[in-house]
């Protein structure tokens, strides 16, 4: 029965990407819509290094880099789990009570639900972006900061989709949680995608500690550029996105888990 489960959910995958290429002109057009949106937010740091030479300790090539892994993450994060920003309108509607009467796993149901393909755009520009900081940021190359460029963008991954089912389960107990979980996932994008010595003390143990973003783009950065942190930080952090991606995951397992379980349906 756990094997008829698991083939469920690839055939629901599918049925999407199949009717989303079923136009094809359409869907490069959003997926161009897409990319363009996410290089935007690439002209806005090109824009600022026409007024400084570097920014929180680190010239426009390092920003760029770090930038490049963030915006990458964020893409394959969206694509992965964006579709849990529909569970307050799952919630109000009544249909979060289906999927939970179904013999399936609530959450990969509602992940499956809509597997929106355009968002492959901010992945293509988050990739060139990667790419073209990755060859010109001098790094020193080693077996070991190989297999971290290859990785660190998945891990991203990791770590931003946790945060982002953490976030939106706060729909269970907010009569409309999509601004409050929105200002952490948007608002962790746009974090992570800069040094975090550009902000104060208190932002920056929050980005550490409390909503990991640093270990997204701004510390496998370092490990790549082989710099030591300019906050004094453990340099082990630098190496460590890994061990805090697979905190993340199981600190939204249980939140998730303790939001199904206070649910009491919507009543009607």
């Amino acid at each position: 029965m756990a094997e008829v489960r698991r083939g469920i959910y690839p055939r629901i995958v599918a049925s999407r990407i199949r009717g989303q290429l079923a136009y094809p002109v359409s869907f490069a057009l959003d997926v161009l819509a897409q990319f363009i949106g996410q290089c935007v937010e690439l002209v806005v740091i090109v824009v600022v290094f026409t007024q400084v030479t570097s920014l929180g300790g680190f010239d426009q090539r390092e920003v760029v880099l770090m930038y490049g892994l963030a915006a990458t993450a964020f893409g394959l994060a969206d694509l992965a789990v964006g579709q849990i920003n529909e569970l307050p309108e799952y919630i109000r509607s009544g249909e979060l009570d289906v999927l939970l009467l179904r013999p399936l796993g609530a959450l990969p149901q509602l992940l499956s639900a809509d597997v929106s393909l355009k968002r492959l755009g901010r992945v293509a520009a988050g990739l060139a972006v990667l790419g073209w900081s990755l060859a010109g940021a001098g790094i020193t190359w080693t077996p070991v900061r190989v297999l971290l460029a290859v990785t660190a963008p998945a891990v991203g991954a990791v770590i931003l989709g946790a945060i982002w089912v953490a976030a939106n389960t706060v729909s269970f107990w907010l009569v409309d949680g999509r601004e409050v979980a929105s200002s952490v996932t948007y608002g962790s994008n746009f974090a992570t995608s800069y040094p975090i010595t550009i902000y104060g003390p208190w932002l920056r143990r929050i980005l550490c500690f409390a909503v990991p973003g640093a270990f997204v783009a701004y510390f496998p950065a370092l490990a790549l550029l082989g710099r030591a942190d300019p906050l004094g930080l453990p340099s082990a952090l630098q190496w460590s996105s890994p061990l805090v991606a697979l905190v993340a995951v199981a600190g939204a397992a249980l939140v998730w888990r303790t939001g199904v379980r206070h649910y009491q349906g919507t009543g009607s």
